[in-house]
């Protein structure tokens, strides 16, 4: 009998620790659910906050669409000018106004330099200088073109100069038999000489002139026309 009862089998019952080992699943199922009913919240507020928005012109932003770069052959620097003069060219032409004028100019009215009725003989560029008899001492009187000019009615011949840009008058005289020209302190390219009576300063009076050219063969040429201007002068007188 006892040997029945110990033998006899015991009704099948997990033991606690393989019940918690079977039962450990259903956790992680509840887990799940809860994530999922997270989300399913969060969609909805999403949707809400959307609706939200667009009642106020708003919504989500949209996230910009990445266009493909092209590639952009860029002018250059003289290419761009041409473009811009092209621009220019293309402009509407602005109309044309008038003004009539306030006040109306007289007549032209042409300015006479006494050389009208002169014809000229010689000209030359030179630098002209005057002897300052008090300074004792060369001073510059201007440069320009130094000319002969010889009358068409009584045939005498003048010496006239001019300095540039004002064309102010720096030597005005008549060639007389008298003056001489000299070298200057022994140069080969100017020339001194004294007029009784220049004129250029308004006054007749008297000066010591010395000229100089770029070259002696310019000084040559010069001392050739003014001394056969002397001589022509010299006969002229004779005459009278």
């Amino acid at each position: 009998m006892s040997d029945a009862a110990e033998t006899k089998p015991e009704p099948t019952t997990n033991s606690p620790e393989q019940k918690t080992e079977t039962e450990a699943p259903k956790p992680q199922e509840e887990k799940s659910a809860t994530e999922t009913a997270t989300e399913k919240v969060v969609e909805g507020t999403a949707k809400t906050s959307d609706n939200i928005f667009s009642m106020f012109g708003g919504g989500p932003k949209k996230e910009k669409k990445e266009e493909p770069e092209e590639e952009v052959n860029e002018p250059s620097g003289s290419s761009k000018a041409k473009k811009e003069e092209e621009n220019e060219d293309e402009a509407p032409e602005s109309p044309d106004v008038h003004f009539e004028p306030v006040i109306h100019l007289t007549e032209k009215v042409d300015v006479k330099t006494n050389e009208e009725l002169e014809d000229q003989v010689f000209k030359m560029r030179a630098k002209l200088f005057r002897f300052d008899h008090e300074a004792k001492e060369w001073k510059e009187r201007g440069t320009g073109d130094v000319r002969l000019l010889k009358h068409k009615e009584n045939g005498k011949t003048r010496l006239v100069m001019r300095r540039d840009k004002t064309l102010k008058v720096c030597a005005n005289h008549y060639i007389v038999p008298e003056m001489k020209l000299s070298s200057n302190v022994g140069s080969d390219r100017s020339w001194v000489w004294n007029a009784t009576a220049d004129v250029s300063e308004g006054e007749p009076e008297a000066q010591t002139l010395a000229i100089r050219f770029a070259n002696s063969e310019n000084a040559n040429l010069f001392k050739e026309a003014f001394e056969k201007a002397a001589l022509e002068n010299e006969k002229l007188l004779s005459k009278q």
